[in-house]
């Protein structure tokens, strides 16, 4: 009999969040579980590591599974995961189901993404799972069969080296979803502005707010697909090379 598979679970909003919980009870339907994951939220800490702190990891057994809260970022969690936790690699990191979306370009901030991004890095099928909804509250039931569809995808069909997956699930009811979409990120942005406040004692803070301006009107990218109620899936790599321009700069190249 084959080896069970084993599947490595992350996010970014903590391990209490309800959305790795949804995830987890998906992930634990294809093989065995281990979770690791932040010990508190790490919302949009990117692709961060800890070097000039000490992290560290508590393990406990919930429901049959081993789960290990760590006070480092998203990306911590991987590491640590793959290096010290695991006795293998993992044949599959999950990472979400995150609370809001990470689309366009949300995917650069992203503690969930980056997690997925790292796993690529040590040659992990990964994927990221978004859904468009921060409440606390949210249904997360439609992305749990959206998570079940490409868990088993990616479990029976070899994923290309060093990608991963940026799936993006709609805010509306499962009936409501048309199907899942491969797309190209959007070329968006946001238009931020720092609101300056007082605290009780009258110094002043910033708040971070901004608008979100989509600039693309593609019908292949993964916003067209979101606000048509589609699922949308964004293959990504690591290698941020703007290779359609190196052409252009060749004319730049000296030698010395």
């Amino acid at each position: 009999m084959s080896e069970r598979k084993l599947i490595l679970v992350c996010n970014d909003d903590g391990i209490t969040a309800p959305g790795i919980r949804a995830l987890v009870a998906v992930a634990k339907e294809f093989g065995d579980v281990v979770v690791v994951a932040p010990d508190k939220p790490q919302s949009a800490m990117g692709h961060a590591i800890t070097i000039n702190a000490t992290i560290r990891v508590n393990p406990v057994k919930v429901d049959g599974v081993i789960e290990y809260a760590c006070s480092g970022t998203p990306v911590d969690c991987v590491k640590l995961a793959v290096n010290k936790i695991l006795h293998r690699k993992p044949d599959l990191l999950v990472s979400g189901i995150n609370h809001g979306s990470n689309a366009s370009i949300n995917v650069i901030y992203s503690g969930t993404m980056s997690a997925a991004m790292e796993g690529a890095m040590e040659q992990i099928p990964s994927i990221g799972f978004s859904l468009l909804d921060h409440s606390i509250d949210a249904d997360f039931s439609a992305a749990q069969d959206v998570a079940r569809i490409l868990i088993a995808q990616a479990l029976e069909n070899e994923m290309p080296d060093r990608i991963c997956l940026n799936v993006n699930i709609p805010n509306v009811s499962k009936e409501l979803i048309k199907g899942i979409k491969v797309c190209r990120q959007a070329i968006a942005n946001w238009e931020e502005e720092f609101e300056e406040r007082k605290d009780p004692s009258g110094k002043p803070y910033f708040w971070l707010t901004g608008i979100f301006k989509n600039y693309d009107s593609g019908t292949d990218t993964d916003i067209w697909a979101l606000e048509n109620n589609y699922v949308s899936v964004v293959p990504c790599q690591f290698d941020i090379t703007a290779h359609t321009t190196l052409n252009h700069f060749k004319s730049w190249e000296q030698h010395v």
